[in-house]
């Protein structure tokens, strides 16, 4: 099947959106595909920041854009858009890094006052980046994410439904999409 680039945005260590996305990493590889996560807070600030774009981690980072057919973006919402570390990431990205790909936008906040920052904020970035196809993606509230005491996410039912319904419309894409290629298209 495809292999898919899962990029948490978050700068946080306990991120609840970086578990949300590895539990969508773990349908998708359920699926078929071959998922690499990408934390970008494991990232060298110094070489983010400084724009190092020579930086061994940066030019690992871009070639796993560049040979992923899909990438699942996730990121926690902070003052109605995504958080500055992914946009200090897209920012080393070349213009057209999301050219040919499938992409699938995600993002968790404290209040519904944030559900439009993926049209709004992210999706502009990621179509500008050349993404040949950007999937519906789902806004995921906090209180619908609880963590266990031993790390587990919990997603309330509802989000869960959500999630696994544009998470297997993603896939459903992403199917499609390899087999243009492979064809030759």
């Amino acid at each position: 099947m495809a292999t898919i680039l899962s990029v948490s945005g978050s700068p946080s260590a306990t991120s609840r959106t970086a578990r949300l996305l590895r539990q969508l990493d773990a349908r998708l590889a359920a699926q078929g595909h071959e998922v690499i996560p990408l934390d970008v807070r494991t990232l060298p600030a110094d070489a983010l920041l400084g724009a190092d774009f020579r930086h061994p981690a940066i030019v690992r980072a871009t070639a796993l854009v560049e040979q992923a057919d899909g990438v699942v973006v996730g990121t926690p919402v902070y003052k109605a858009a995504y958080s500055g570390l992914l946009k200090a990431l897209l920012d080393l990205l070349p213009q057209y890094a999301l050219a040919g790909k499938t992409v699938l936008p995600l993002a968790t906040g404290g209040s519904t006052a944030h559900v439009l920052a993926i049209d709004y904020a992210l999706r502009p970035v990621l179509s500008s980046m050349g993404a040949a196809h950007i999937v519906p993606g789902w806004f995921t509230l906090d209180r619908d994410l609880a963590v266990g005491d031993d790390g587990t996410l919990t997603v309330a039912p509802g989000s869960a439904a959500a999630l696994a319904e544009v998470t297997d419309r993603f896939s459903r894409a992403l199917g499609g999409r390899t087999a243009l290629l492979a064809a030759g298209g």
